[in-house]
Parts: structure tokens; sequence; C-alpha cells
């Protein structure tokens, strides 16, 4: 039995090569001229070739300047310096793949008749985004690094278009987050004003008490209490007189003075803590930092990467090459039942 399958194995073989050489002239012809229909549709006549630009770009680790700057409490990963780590990673692609940032490239360099959309067919704008989502792609790359990627028949643009979306990200992120800072700067800007007028308006209150005579209630009410001894000592009534007017001041107003100088206290340790959080809120509505640290910046390629000819070529030649041996074999296998087919009816 086993040399029967290995006599059928030499068969098969064998008659797979006795069949290619039968059929070497039609599968010749067959392969050239699918490998000659490649070269010619993979040309530049069929095919516009495209140049490749790329820029390679870290996230930051914190977008805001003041607790990266100003804060004491600063973590290694609000440090100014620090890349940023997955979930930054992943927000720089969602604000890359953003609609503002799409719009301002296609306005800027005029994509719509770059790429030669007609803006009377049908949804043109549709078309527009889907060759920009062709042309132009973001990835993660394995170092959690960001990748912008462009493809344009004009190295140039695609150069062009690369270093712009990288400088986008900063103006676009430092937008939304400008927008909110600021709003958060007027929050903390009135709390800080009126914090101040609350405490303006306790030191008023202090200085109309000192004009009373109330400077410092324990102090003085000790040292008039020492005073009153002595002079009673003494038996000086008008001294003790002019003294116990003194205390009956101290009486009526030493309580107010008390209370607000103690509250007075309070209230600047919050004003402190408040004007913290002012000049952060400050720092964070007024100036800005870059969102990225650049790798590589985009260059005009030499060469094209789109499309890659010699694969076209080499898949469309071996795919007609297959393809016509299974023609020919089932052309040869009908031949052969027509053939025993009509010598049964003999």
């Amino acid at each position: 039995m086993i040399k029967n399958v290995k006599g059928s194995e030499d068969f098969d073989s064998t008659s797979f090569i006795i069949f290619l050489y039968k059929w070497r002239k039609p599968l010749v012809i067959i392969t050239l001229a699918a490998m000659i229909i490649s070269i010619v549709v993979s040309s530049p006549l069929f095919i516009t070739p495209k140049f490749k630009s790329t820029v390679i770009l870290y996230p930051v680790s914190t977008s805001s300047i003041s607790k990266a700057l100003l804060s004491e409490n600063a973590s290694e990963k609000q440090d100014v310096m620090q890349f940023g780590e997955e979930e930054q990673t992943e927000q720089m692609l969602q604000i890359l793949n953003s609609n503002r940032i799409r719009d301002r490239v296609i306005e800027k360099y005029g994509l719509e008749d770059h790429y030669e959309i007609d803006p009377n067919s049908s949804s043109p704008k549709t078309k527009l985004y889907k060759t920009y989502e062709s042309n132009i792609s973001f990835r993660r790359t394995e170092y959690m690094a960001v990748q912008i990627s462009v493809l344009d028949k004009d190295p140039v643009i695609a150069a062009n278009i690369a270093n712009d979306i990288a400088e986008l990200l900063d103006s676009t992120k430092n937008a939304m987050q400008k927008e909110r800072a600021i709003r958060a700067y007027k929050i903390v800007e009135g709390e800080y004003h009126q914090q101040l007028d609350f405490i303006q308006t306790m030191e008023d209150s202090l200085t109309v008490l000192r004009k009373l005579g109330v400077h410092d209630y324990e102090s003085q009410a000790e040292m008039i209490n020492q005073q009153l001894a002595i002079e009673l000592a003494k038996g000086n009534k008008s001294g003790v007189k002019a003294l116990e007017d003194k205390l009956e001041v101290l009486a009526q107003y030493g309580g107010p003075y008390v209370s607000i100088r103690d509250q007075l206290e309070f209230e600047k340790k919050q004003l402190s803590e408040i004007k913290a959080k002012y000049e952060e809120a400050k720092v964070d509505a007024e100036e800005v930092l870059p969102q990225k640290f650049v790798v590589d910046n985009a260059y005009p390629a030499e060469k094209k990467s789109y499309p890659v000819r010699w694969i076209i070529v080499l898949v469309s030649t071996i795919s007609a090459f297959i393809l016509g041996i299974l023609i020919l074999a089932v052309l040869e296998s009908l031949g052969r039942y027509s053939k025993k087919k009509s010598l049964t009816l003999k």
C-alpha cells in the first residue's frame, strides 16, 4: 500500500510537471502579459505617486504651568521636563483626530482643490474628509510616541502639512485649556478681591477702635489695672477716675476689638491661600507652554512611498500565473470529460 501511495505522489508531481510543460507557452504568455500590464498600470500614468513625510513627538506629562512651576507639592509626573505616559498619548491622538485640526489644515492648504474634489458633486464634504483620512494618519508607536504621517503627490506639501499639524496640536490644546483656565481665573480673582475688601473693612473697624483708645486689649487691661492699684494706694482720685474711664472704654469696645482682631488674623491666612491659587490661575490663564516634545520634524521625501511598484508587479504576476494554471487545468479536465463521453456514446 505504501508503494502505491508513493507511486501516486510521483505520478501527481510528474503529471503536474508534464502539465506545466504542455501548457508552457500559454502560461508564459499569461505571466508576461500580467507583468507588462501591472508595470503599466502601476506607472504614474495610472496611479499618482505619493510622497510620505512623518513627525515623531511625545506628549508632556502635565499641562498645568502653575502646578509644574509654582506648586510646592509638585510630583515627578508634574515636572515640566517629564515625558507623558499612555494617558497623555491617548489624549494627544484624540486631539490630532479632532475636527478643529482637520478643518484648519483643509482651509490653509485648500485641500478641496488640491485633492481635485468637485464641490458640485454629491456629498463633497464626505469625499473630502475620506480623502483627508486616507492621506493623513496618526498612530501610537511601540515606544509610546505619536507618529503623524502625511501622504501627498507634492513632497513639500506633505512635509509642511505634517509639521503644521504638530504646531496645531499646541494651539488647539492650549485654546481648549485656556478657555477653562480663564474662567477659573475669573472665579479666583473675584474671591481674591472680595477677601481683600473684607479684610480692609475689618482693618478699618480696628482703626476706629484704636481711635477710641483700644490698641491692645489684653496688655492695656493689665497695665491699667496695675496703675489703678497704684493710684488707689496713693489716694489719687483724679488718677483713679481717669483710669476708670479707660477701663470703661475697654469694657465697651474690648470685646469687639478682640473678635475683629482674631477674625482678621484668620482671614489673612485665608487670603494667603487664595492669593496662591489666584497667582496659579493667573499663570495658567495668561501663559502657555509647548504641549509636546518633537523628536523628528518632517522633511520633503526624495522617493515616493506609494504605490510600491514591485509589490504590485510581483503579486499581479504570481496571481496571473496561478490563475492561468487553474483555468488551463479546468479546460483540460473538461476536454478529457467531453472526449471520454463521446467515446462512451460510440
